[in-house]
C-alpha cells in the first residue's frame, strides 16, 4: 500500500522534474513538512538524522496498519473515532490525522495522556495547524473509559508503547467502547512477573516448568511473554480475530510485537478456557478477575454445538 502511494506521487511528477530527494522517498503523498517539522522529525531546513529516520519509517510502517484498519469500517473511516492511549508527544495520532483524517474531512481522534506539559503542547499544536478534530485529554487510559469527553464509542484503540499495564487499561477501554479494531505496541510489563516472582518457591516444588523463570532476567522475559499471549486470549475470548505480528525489525527495539484485533463479535469459548488454564499453570489465577473480567463464566459456560464458532481453534 506504501508502495503504491509513493508510485503514485512519482507517477504524478513532469516528466522533466529532477530525480526524487532521499526524503521524497521517506514522505507519504501530500504529507505536511510543517508538521514533520514540528515534531522535530525534520530540521527547519528540511533535514533528518539518522534517529529522525528511524523513527519515520517505524511510525509509517505502523501507520499503514492502522490505515488498513480504518478503511475497514463502514464507509472507509468516514467518520471514524480513533483513541490513542499514552500518546506522549502524539507523533502517532499526529501523523494519521495528517494521511488519513485530514484528506477524509470527517472523523476525530483522541490523544490520550498522563503528562498536562504534553498534552498542552499537543493542543497547541493541532490549533496551529488546523487539525481541529483532533483532541488531547490529561488523563489516565483507565480514567479515560468513564470520561464524558469521549464518545460512547470508539472506532479504532491504538497503544503505541504504552507501559506495563497501561496496555490491558486501553484493551479494557476498547472492550468498553466496542472498539471495531485494536493496534497495539505493548512496552515493559511488570505486573505478571512480580506474581511470578512472588510464587516462585512453590512453583519450583511443583513443576519443572519453573524453571523458565527461576532466575530474574528470565522471570521478567518470560512475564512479558505470557501477559502479551494472555492479551491476545482474551481479545479472541471477547470476540476479536488478533493477528501478532512484527512492528519493527529487533536491531531497531525489543519491544516490536504489534497486536491487532478486528471486531467479528464471535466469542471464543475455548480461547478464555486457555487463558483460565495458563493463568493456573503459572500461579496466576488471582490476575483472572481483575484483568479478564467475565472468562471465568465464559470458560465454564457449556459448549453452543460441536461446530459452534466460539469453541473453533484460533488461526
Amino acid at each position: 500500500m506504501k508502495a503504491a502511494r509513493q508510485a503514485a506521487g512519482r507517477a504524478a511528477a513532469s516528466p522533466g522534474a529532477a530525480p526524487a530527494s532521499p526524503l521524497d522517498e521517506l514522505l507519504q503523498p501530500g504529507q505536511s513538512v510543517a508538521l514533520l517539522q514540528e515534531l522535530h522529525i525534520l530540521t527547519r531546513d528540511g533535514r533528518l538524522n539518522q534517529d529522525s529516520r528511524r523513527k519515520l519509517k517505524q511510525v509509517h510502517h505502523l501507520f499503514q496498519f492502522i490505515e488498513t484498519l480504518l478503511r475497514e469500517l463502514p464507509g472507509g473511516g468516514e467518520g471514524a473515532t480513533l483513541a490513542d492511549h499514552g500518546a506522549g508527544k502524539s507523533y502517532l495520532g499526529f501523523i494519521v490525522y495528517d494521511l488519513f483524517f485530514r484528506a477524509l474531512g470527517s472523523g476525530r481522534i483522541f490523544g490520550i495522556e498522563t503528562r498536562p506539559e504534553l498534552v498542552a503542547r499537543s493542543r497547541e499544536l493541532a490549533a496551529r495547524l488546523g487539525f481541529d478534530r483532533m483532541a488531547f485529554l490529561n488523563l489516565t487510559v483507565a480514567e479515560s473509559a468513564q470520561s464524558d469527553a469521549l464518545p460512547a464509542r470508539i472506532d479504532v484503540v491504538t497503544a503505541l508503547h504504552a507501559c506495563d499495564t497501561a496496555t490491558d487499561d486501553a484493551i479494557a477501554f476498547g472492550l468498553q467502547k466496542q472498539a471495531r479494531a485494536f493496534a497495539l505496541v505493548p512496552c515493559c510489563q511488570a505486573e505478571v512477573a512480580a506474581c511470578l516472582r512472588q510464587g516462585k518457591a512453590l512453583s519450583l516444588s511443583r513443576t519443572p516448568l519453573a524453571e523458565l523463570w527461576r532466575h530474574p532476567l528470565h522471570t521478567r522475559e518470560l512475564g512479558s511473554q505470557i501477559t502479551n499471549v494472555l492479551r491476545c486470549l482474551y481479545l479472541e475470548a471477547s470476540g476479536y480475530q488478533v493477528t501478532v505480528t512484527e512492528l519493527v525489525g529487533w536491531e531497531h527495539s525489543m519491544k516490536n510485537e504489534l497486536i491487532l484485533a478486528r471486531h467479528t463479535g464471535q466469542k471464543k469459548r475455548a480461547a478464555a478456557q486457555r487463558l483460565v488454564a495458563i493463568l493456573d499453570e503459572f500461579g496466576l489465577s488471582a490476575l483472572l478477575p481483575v484483568r479478564f473480567p467475565g472468562i471465568a463464566s465464559l470458560a465454564a459456560s457449556a459448549p453452543a454445538g460441536p461446530s459452534s464458532a466460539a469453541d473453533a481453534p484460533a488461526a
